[in-house]
Order: C-alpha cells, then sequence, then structure tokens
C-alpha cells in the first residue's frame, strides 16, 4: 500500500520540479536539490530511495497530472475551440510564469540517451497533447492531417519561444507565441 500523499509532499515535489526547471536533470545534484527542499541529503534518501531517479519520476508524475487536469481536460470539454485554445493559453503563461521557467519535459531529456528512464513519460505526455490539439482543431472543420502538423508545430514553437525567451533574456518570444497560438492554430488572421 503506498504512502499517503501530504501537503508537504506537494511542496516537496514543487521545490524539487523547480530545482530540475533550473538546472536539468544532469546539473541538479542531490547537493541543488537538498538545498532547494531544506532537507538533508539523507533525508532525502529517506524519502525517495530511488534517489534522484525517483525524485525525477514523480516530478514528471506531478506534472503528468497538471497537464492532463489543466490543459488535456479543458481542451476537450466545452465552449468553442476558440475558448478553449485561450484558456491552454492562459494556463501555459501562469505554468512558464509569463516565459521565466523552462519547459521541465524539454530539461528532463537533456543529456539522457535515447532509451533514458524518462523516454516513455515524456512521450506520453507529449502525444497525448499532441492527440487533443489535433482532435480540437478536427472539430473546427480542419483536415486530419494539417490539424496533427498544427498540433506539433504548437509544441514545437512552444519549446522554441522559451529557449528563445531565456537565451534573449526576455519573455517577448514567449508571450508573442501564447498571443498568436488560437489564430496560428485556428488558421485565422
Amino acid at each position: 500500500m503506498g504512502r499517503k500523499s501530504t501537503v508537504q509532499d506537494a511542496d516537496l515535489l514543487q521545490r524539487i520540479c523547480d530545482a530540475f526547471r533550473a538546472a536539468g536533470y544532469e546539473g541538479a545534484t542531490l547537493a541543488t536539490l537538498s538545498l532547494a527542499t531544506g532537507l538533508q541529503k539523507a533525508s532525502l534518501y529517506h524519502r525517495f530511495p530511488g534517489g534522484k531517479e525517483q525524485m525525477a519520476a514523480e516530478v514528471l508524475n506531478m506534472t503528468g497530472e497538471w497537464l492532463g487536469k489543466e490543459v488535456l481536460q479543458p481542451l476537450q470539454g466545452s465552449g468553442t475551440p476558440r475558448a478553449r485554445l485561450e484558456g491552454m493559453v492562459a494556463r501555459l503563461d501562469q505554468f512558464y510564469e509569463g516565459g521565466r521557467k523552462a519547459c521541465l519535459l524539454n530539461l528532463m531529456s537533456l543529456g539522457q540517451p535515447c532509451g533514458g528512464p524518462f523516454d516513455a513519460t515524456i512521450h506520453s505526455l507529449m502525444t497525448a497533447w499532441v492527440d487533443a490539439l489535433s482532435r480540437l482543431l478536427i472539430e473546427t472543420g480542419i483536415e486530419p492531417d494539417l490539424a496533427r502538423g498544427r498540433a506539433e508545430q504548437a509544441l514545437i514553437s512552444l519549446q522554441g519561444s522559451l529557449i528563445v525567451s531565456r537565451g534573449m533574456g526576455t519573455q517577448r518570444p514567449f508571450q508573442d507565441f501564447l498571443a498568436n497560438l488560437p489564430d496560428t492554430m485556428l488558421g485565422t488572421p
């Protein structure tokens, strides 16, 4: 029987998530994670016997739950397709703090070989996101192949805008991406 999650567990995972988002999986040492959480290394190992890999897996699961609840379900919910896309834009803006935070899915795959420990989870999350966006676009009458292409391009542009924003030291590329996303996806001016 698994351990019951507590508020402290959620806060702990958020702190670990922030450390991974700041340094990436490879860059987040146990010392970094200890400092971020306020726990000694021994306490981290007690809570996460699988070490850093277990911490990362739990953070990815938490992120997947957020993505499902805040992005995927609303994309499939009620309201016009534009309203659902605009809702996604608002939640992404909040999740990435206006472009100040990097994408956890990207950072967890950096430095990892193909077939790394997180590939299946990242693949599953990305595929679910592309599928949800594709279905929304098909609902508007866009052909399935074009819908899938636009959905994939949206995720490519999301990643690119976050990287360019960090590299240029401005959130403008990310904000521009978000502002144009509904029109780009729906093919409207």
